[in-house]
């Protein structure tokens, strides 16, 4: 039966391959397209995510996301040390602002100023120069991308010069740092230095980053910070999803990537189930003549099936395949650096189309199995 199966299969090599094509477009556009929504609702959270030393994030009670800053009080970073649990919190500054290269030329950058003491917030992976560096009078660290975004075609060197608010500051460092929503380049500071460079306001802090002592229940540490500062705490992961759900709720980003997903599973359910009809229709005095020698319409049901595992197997392994070949060659530009095909994504896309599969199965079958046996006698 199996060989019988595939030999009317491929006897008909123009519709096996509409079939083949159809089930590899559809698996193409819907991992791709789900790969990268992923990616760039990752992105969202990739500020919060790229701080891993602190366990709780403390803000103003009317921050809504990780890029909405309200700054708060100083003596907050005292208030919030004297928590019991903690173990510690330093300062954390994040704003967007503008620089000036000697040329004239003006770049919007994500500026981010970081504790003097500790670093906590700073890039890890260097690229470029020392960490440390950034402890130097008139010093900044800058992310790779962003580096080649501000000056384009140039190679990675140390010693740029940069104008931040009538203050000159020297690119000591490159660093390799997490991809954000904004696609501004990430200009790194010390958090004093964030201070001094930014314009006077009466308030300038942007958030707190905390540590729990080991053990301590970060859930009874969060609502000791709130009862006693009347702040908002929130754990990484909250605060990670609490800007994921944002974009989700205010933008028109799911609803887009939404119709195009769903255009794909359409087209190619489309695509495969007419073909597939087709095909059946076209191959039905086959049929006849197997049910007149007295093949059962479950022996007919599995012809059909292997049928269709095949073109599934094959327009799958297809789509997943070119999915992945457009993650590898696009991983080093800078626009979609991070984004991946994740294993959930590829189950995801192979339960779709083995539902597609079915369906179209289930299409064709019903002229099969309500088939008179005499046509195949009929001229």
């Amino acid at each position: 039966m199996i060989n019988i199966a595939l030999k009317i299969l491929i006897g008909d090599r123009a519709k096996y391959i509409g079939l083949v094509f159809g089930i590899t477009f559809a698996t193409l556009l819907i991992a791709q397209q789900v790969s990268i929504f992923i990616g760039i609702m990752s992105r969202t959270a990739g500020s919060i995510y790229a701080v891993s030393e602190a366990d709780i994030w403390v803000m103003d009670t009317r921050v809504r996301y990780i890029d909405e800053v309200e700054p708060m009080r100083d003596i907050e970073l005292t208030n919030i040390r004297s928590v019991g649990g903690v173990e510690w919190a330093v300062p954390f500054y994040k704003g967007l602002t503008t620089i000036r290269m000697p040329n004239g030329l003006t770049q919007q950058v994500q500026l981010i100023g970081v504790d003097d003491v500790s670093l906590i917030g700073i890039c890890p992976t260097m690229v470029k120069g020392e960490m440390n560096s950034i402890l130097y009078p008139q010093s900044a660290l800058i992310d790779s991308n962003g580096f080649k975004f501000t000056w384009p075609n140039e190679p990675l060197a140390l010693g740029k010069y940069i104008e931040l608010n009538d203050n000159r500051l020297i690119i000591n460092g490159i660093c390799e740092a997490s991809p954000t929503f904004l696609t501004f380049p990430i200009l790194y500071i010390t958090y004093n230095k964030a201070m001094e460079v930014t314009p006077p306001q009466r308030n300038k802090m942007s958030f707190v980053l905390v540590k729990a002592k080991e053990g301590y229940n970060l859930q009874d540490l969060k609502q000791s910070i709130e009862h006693n500062t009347d702040l908002k705490a929130l754990t990484q992961n909250e605060f990670a999803w609490k800007s994921i759900n944002y974009y989700l709720e205010r933008t028109g980003i799911p609803i887009n990537f939404g119709i195009t997903i769903m255009l794909g599973v359409i087209i190619g359910g489309a695509i495969t189930a007419q073909t597939f009809y087709i095909f059946v229709v076209e191959n039905l005095k086959q049929f006849a003549a197997m049910k007149a020698i007295g093949v059962t319409n479950f022996q007919l049901f599995k012809i059909v099936f292997t049928q269709a595992s095949l073109v599934y197997v094959l327009g799958y392994s297809l789509g997943i395949g070119l999915t992945a070949l457009f993650f590898f060659i696009t991983k080093d530009a800078p626009a979609l650096k991070g984004f991946v095909l994740h294993w959930q994504v590829m189950f995801g896309t192979g339960a779709l189309i083995a539902v597609i599969i079915i369906g179209s199965i289930i299409f064709s079958l019903r002229k099969v199995f309500s088939l008179d046996p005499a046509i195949v006698f009929r001229g």
